[in-house]
């Protein structure tokens, strides 16, 4: 391997043919190239729909009532439905172990002033489950407790942006809010990747907000989101089960389809890895046909420059060359084309991907990037290849005499 008279008639031999030797490395950078792009693309297509599912919890089912559309059991078609507290402690307490975290939700858009400030935000009367679910991160004091919504205290977890529209000057924490007249104190402050319109939200307990609406037990949603060992068809299932035991509850018609509604992200993540599923395989057949046709390329070019050389070949076994350093010198050279022509291959296409950073995010490509164990694994079946590209024809030239090899034209 470290023979340097060998060195010296490999580097002669691509000096000499400069072409055949451009040609042989082109088809392995190229491989090499197009394998790195389409994967790292492909990897920035999955990162996209990743942080699209990342906004809420990503196991998330989501029931609302609406009017019925079907008249049922005696009860006319445009009848309202509404939940309440019972009904989010039965849907809970259908099945617990699913259950991962849930909150149930009562909205109302209410005026809220700070100082000369104010302004309409939505209020979420939830319980302390709600910042798992919408993902969301504490970035001042605490979210709501279990003795918040036993007392039904008057506190409040705001929004970044509502920080930022009212208070806007020093820590909001401990500050008083007028929430529809009512005084709130700030407890909270969170961000949400759901960006500034998640942001200009404002938590109370839901125990509060129902007593400010004159003591009702209303719910407006009911989120649920179940347990992550579930397999995706094992949550629809359960949210399919949900939506007919609320139907069955609230004498909604097993064909009505607004009186009780069911957001289930199962199904969005069973088809989005359905999806992801067919374009990692077109991706990866794409890749892995590249790599072929690096391989092949460079098979047939050594056949041809092993064809090429049968006389040389010829020469040297007529002065006492043996047959091992004819394969040795044949193999090591290809490897060599191999080597330098994949780390080329390999750098360019870590180049592109970086060039192309986040200019592709509005096509659904964020961060395109191929892991160096990927490449690593590539780079290594195609030296491979060069190895194998390299030793068949070189060992089939060995085993020819001489006299036959001096003949060839």
């Amino acid at each position: 391997m470290f023979d340097l008279d060998r060195w010296q008639e490999i580097f002669s031999s691509i000096r000499s043919n400069v072409l055949r030797t451009v040609l042989s490395g082109f088809t392995v950078a190229l491989g090499l190239f197009i394998f790195i792009v389409l994967f790292g693309i492909g990897k920035g297509l999955q990162n996209a729909f990743t942080e699209g599912f990342a906004r809420d919890a990503q196991n998330l089912i989501s029931i609302f009532t609406g009017k019925t559309t079907v008249a049922y059991k005696g009860l006319q078609s445009d009848r309202t439905v509404t939940m309440n507290n019972d009904d989010y402690d039965f849907l809970v307490g259908t099945d617990k172990e699913k259950v991962g975290y849930a909150t149930p939700r009562y909205t109302a858009n209410l005026m809220v002033k700070y100082g000369k400030e104010s302004g309409n935000y939505q209020i979420n009367g939830a319980d302390t489950e709600e910042k798992y679910i919408e993902n969301r991160k504490i970035l001042e004091g605490r979210y709501l407790t279990p003795t918040d919504l036993e007392r039904k205290q008057n506190v409040a977890v705001i929004g970044r942006m509502v920080q930022r529209d009212l208070i806007k000057n020093g820590s909001p924490i401990g500050k008083d809010l007028d929430i529809n007249g009512t005084m709130f104190k700030v407890v909270g402050v969170f961000s949400d990747d759901g960006g500034d319109w998640d942001e200009r939200h404002i938590t109370i307990p839901i125990s509060t907000l129902q007593q400010m609406k004159k003591g009702s037990d209303t719910v407006s949603t009911v989120y649920i989101a179940y347990n992550d060992k579930l397999t995706p068809q094992e949550a629809i299932k359960y949210g399919d089960e949900l939506k007919d035991k609320l139907k069955a509850r609230k004498s909604v018609s097993p064909d009505d389809e607004n009186g009780v509604r069911v957001w289930n992200n199962a199904q969005n993540m069973n088809d989005t890895f359905m999806f992801m599923a067919v374009l990692t395989g077109i991706v990866g057949f794409i890749g892995l046909g590249t790599l072929i046709a690096g391989i092949i390329g460079i098979s047939n070019i050594m056949v041809y420059i092993v064809k090429e050389r049968t006389k040389e070949i010829g020469v040297r076994k007529a002065i006492g060359a043996k047959p091992k350093s004819i394969v040795a010198l044949i193999v090591q050279e290809s490897v060599v084309i191999t080597v330098v022509s994949g780390f080329v291959g390999v750098g360019l296409g870590v180049l592109a991907l970086s060039l192309i950073g986040s200019r592709l995010e509005e096509f659904f490509i964020k961060d395109p990037h191929v892991g160096w164990g990927d490449i690593f694994m590539a780079f290594l079946a195609l030296v491979f290849s060069g190895f194998i590209a390299g030793f068949v024809p070189a060992y089939r030239a060995s085993k020819i005499k001489p006299i036959e090899a001096l003949r060839t034209e």
